[in-house]
């Protein structure tokens, strides 16, 4: 049973929700004022200029930068070219579909000037004038560095093919339509500052703590939201940064310090997605595979060092007393006088997790003292007994460990009997789960992905 960490298939993946802007009604009158005062006008397209000579290196240097920003996952879509677009994101509000980056001069950002790439980038701001949504990590992009940003134009307009593909067009309900509305939500929640160190911080946590606030934007999912959905904090100065949430209906952990791991844990996890104690599921899986897989040890350490510096937030599975795991053990060897729940992991579990709950060091995630199991919401823990998980082939493992689902196998019943059960069995001492819980987290997951699929399929 894999760790989960966020779900990808909607916008509530990535940060979706952001683009609900649940503005209160008494707001509006304001957004209309602002939408006369503020509205940009268009910037005139740019003319055509020579091409600059090739320079390898940084073409190089900005493809890199373009793996640890994860660019390609959602400018790219199935069946269609690298950064052309057209992945749909639900938002709740509608679709929206992810833009063609490719250097196509009418389709794509072929025209785009080095300064309007910068603006959509770190500012959310197309060349046209008009504002992207903020599924677009740009308050996070805000803190990439001019040499990079020059160094990931040089890749996209250079080192990326040319693709005439045009995606459909975002189709948000009133008044999300209304792109100028996101003027307003910039003001009051976006970022825009340049990254900064913190005082006593060596090179190399330094190093990390611009991966992860910037083009790592790690905060887009790991950082708690408020009511517009916007992120709480968007740097390590704020004890909120990085302390978990709920995006879509998962639990999503906090990074704060990793009290469970040490940083190789943390290098092997994000470099193959597993380590000793841990598998990747969910929307990390296709964050190892696409971004964190290919970056080099340096900066995987440099992560790793900087999020092992962030004071750690309460951690139930770190707090857990050794007191229950022999006695959860010897009934499930002895295999008499059963409940349900134990039944249940030994008919479905135990075969990978073993009746110890320690699983096997990198093949098979371990449930006694897992946070997934520990969390405060069992939500994350109910998808991938749902639906299973499966790690993704890298470089260092090119392997693929595959946990099936047992959606189709187990009532609603059944799925909050063994959950409860592992949240309880060993050293583990989390809440119950109810069936109501696992009948609503069903409906959404097996309503969320053929729905998407239809109207993408319906827009193309």
């Amino acid at each position: 049973m894999n760790t989960p960490q966020s779900p990808k298939s909607s916008l509530l993946a990535r940060v979706p929700a952001m683009l609900g802007l649940v503005l209160p009604a008494a707001a509006l009158g304001l957004v209309a004022a602002y939408a006369v005062h503020r509205l940009p006008e268009a910037e005139a397209a740019a003319e055509p200029t020579t091409p600059a000579p090739i320079d390898a290196a940084l073409i190089q240097r900005g493809e890199y930068l373009a793996r640890a920003g994860d660019c390609i996952a959602c400018h790219s879509a199935p069946g269609q070219a690298a950064f052309a677009g057209g992945l749909a994101i639900d938002s709740g509000h509608g679709l929206i579909y992810s833009t063609n980056i490719t250097p196509d001069r009418q389709h794509g950002i072929g025209a785009y000037t080095e300064q309007q790439f910068a603006d959509a980038v770190r500012q959310g701001r197309r060349a046209d004038g008009q504002h992207l949504y903020p599924a677009m990590p740009y308050p996070s992009y805000a803190k990439v560095t001019d040499a990079d940003i020059h160094a990931m134009y040089a890749f996209f307009m250079q080192g990326v093919k040319a693709d005439a593909s045009v995606p459909p067009a975002t189709d948000m309900s009133f008044p999300f339509n209304q792109r100028w509305g996101m003027g307003l939500w910039n003001w009051f929640f976006g970022a825009d500052k340049p990254f900064r160190g913190q005082p006593g911080w060596n090179e190399q946590v330094t190093r990390g703590a611009y991966l992860v606030e910037g083009l790592g934007h790690c905060g887009s999912c790991h950082t708690p939201r408020g009511f517009a959905m916007n992120e709480k904090a968007y740097g390590s100065a704020e004890e909120k940064f990085l302390s978990g949430g709920d995006l879509g209906g998962w639990e999503v952990p906090s990074l704060r310090g990793l009290p469970r791991w040490n940083e190789q844990d943390v290098v092997d996890y994000l470099h193959t997605g597993r380590n000793r104690t841990a598998a990747v599921a969910g929307e990390m899986t296709s964050v190892v595979e696409h971004s964190t897989s290919h970056l080099q040890d340096a900066d995987l350490h440099a992560i790793a060092a900087y999020l092992k510096t962030l004071s750690p937030v309460k951690d139930r599975a770190a707090d857990v007393q050794p007191q229950g795991a022999a006695e959860t053990q010897r009934k499930l060897t002895a295999a008499v006088n059963l409940t349900l729940g134990e039944r249940l992991y030994l008919d479905n579990c135990a075969a990978c997790h073993f009746v110890t709950g320690q699983g096997a060091e990198r093949v098979f995630p371990r449930m006694d003292g897992a946070t997934v199991v520990n969390a405060d919401s069992p939500s994350a823990l109910i998808h991938v007994i749902l639906t299973g998980a499966a790690t993704p082939s890298t470089a260092k493992a090119p392997s693929v460990l595959v946990m099936p689902g047992f959606g189709h196998r187990l009532s609603d019943s059944e799925v909050a009997t063994l959950a409860t059960f592992l949240r309880q069995g060993w050293e583990n001492r989390a809440a119950p789960v109810s069936e109501r819980e696992v009948a609503s987290i069903r409906e959404k997951a097996e309503a969320q992905a053929p729905a998407v699929a239809e109207k993408t399929a319906a827009a193309h």
